[in-house]
């Protein structure tokens, strides 16, 4: 597959159904040592995994990238499970779900300090007539997600818990992010979960306002406490042991990357993404995109313990037991080498 490569979801099934090729091809056949990486989504999240193909980072470091559309967090772990792919990018608790389920990850890179599926919306309608204003104004009322016990879920009730009234909050699965955002315009719930464009596109149009918005720094803090790996990369424990050095050259072009993005203005960013990975996106939601992400992007690429057990305090009691917490403690599941090397720390 060329660099840039997206399959579409029939495809990385396919995939896995056929058990595939292997994607860690380093032998001295090749000219440059192949690696296919999974990405969630198509979003301003993962500009930095955009420069680096775009900016030829990865072939300086000598590798040859496929990026694979996976579409969604579970199907990045499945996909990386089933080693149809070397790297998965998409949430950080993904990674820690797939050692659970029996397949020892690593993270080995952050790339934003915040969870940026944590905001809440309601429509102008409630938040003008004082109704909904805050996030305690939801008591005896119904908040949105995607699906019980899904991502956005654990970011709800772990939310309603900090508030103290997750007992008075009906948390209602809706399945999809339009069919939550329809649900508050039309009034059937008054709240619901949602991500940074979520948010963007209510707010454009008009008829929605954020009462927890994850960009309001005093806002996260009190709620969340400080940093969270929303975005991280991960490989099975075994590769790094069998494929270091691809590992390593692929955590140097995202470093390169990153550095790249904290010196490039929000401007020039939304301009380079517009032209190739990010074109669907209107010019002026990708440049509020690009605004809000340079303030919250992982410029060190580092998951620091701190952090990373602030992540797991919010999983805890809610998507994770206490003899789970304990397997995937801080040393069992990231490993900072890599970017460590890459920034000569």
């Amino acid at each position: 597959m060329d660099q840039g490569t997206r399959l579409s979801r029939r495809s990385v099934l396919g995939l896995v159904a056929a058990g595939g090729v292997s994607f860690w091809l380093t032998g001295r056949a090749h000219a440059a040592r192949s690696l296919s990486v999974g990405v969630a989504s198509i979003d301003p999240i993962y500009t930095q995994f955009y420069v680096a193909l775009d900016r030829g980072y990865f072939r300086a470091e000598g590798l040859d990238v496929s990026y694979v559309n996976t579409q969604s967090g579970p199907r990045t772990k499945q996909v990386l499970a089933a080693k149809e792919i070397g790297v998965g990018t998409s949430g950080t608790n993904d990674a820690i779900a797939l050692t659970l389920a029996g397949k020892p990850t690593n993270l080995i890179l952050a790339m934003d300090t915040r969870i940026t599926y944590a905001n809440i919306l309601t429509s102008r309608a409630l938040y003008d007539s004082g109704k909904v204003r805050t996030i305690e104004d939801l008591k005896g009322k119904t908040l949105a997600c995607t699906q019980l016990q899904s991502a956005t879920w654990l970011m709800a009730v772990f939310i309603l818990d900090q508030a103290k009234i997750r007992d008075q909050v009906t948390v209602r699965g809706l399945g999809d992010l339009l069919t939550m955002l329809g649900a508050v315009k039309s009034g059937q719930v008054e709240a619901t979960i949602a991500t940074v464009s979520m948010v963007d596109k209510a707010v454009q149009e008009g008829w929605g306002v954020p009462i927890f918005d994850i960009s309001d720094e005093t806002a996260w803090k009190r709620y969340f406490g400080g940093n969270v790996p929303g975005i991280s990369a991960y490989v099975l424990e075994e590769s790094v042991e069998r494929h270091a050095d691809v590992i390593q050259a692929y955590v140097n072009a995202i470093v390169k990357a990153t550095d790249f993005c904290k010196a490039t203005s929000a401007v020039d960013l939304a301009r380079m993404m517009a032209a190739s990975h990010l074109k669907a996106y209107g010019d002026e939601a990708l440049l509020r995109a690009m605004q809000l992400y340079k303030r919250i992007w992982a410029y060190d690429n580092l998951i620091t313990e701190e952090d990373y057990q602030r992540l797991l305090s919010i999983m805890a009691g809610r998507q994770l037991k206490e003899d789970e917490v304990r397997r995937v403690g801080y040393r069992q599941a990231v490993n900072m080498t890599f970017v460590r090397r890459a920034r000569k720390l």
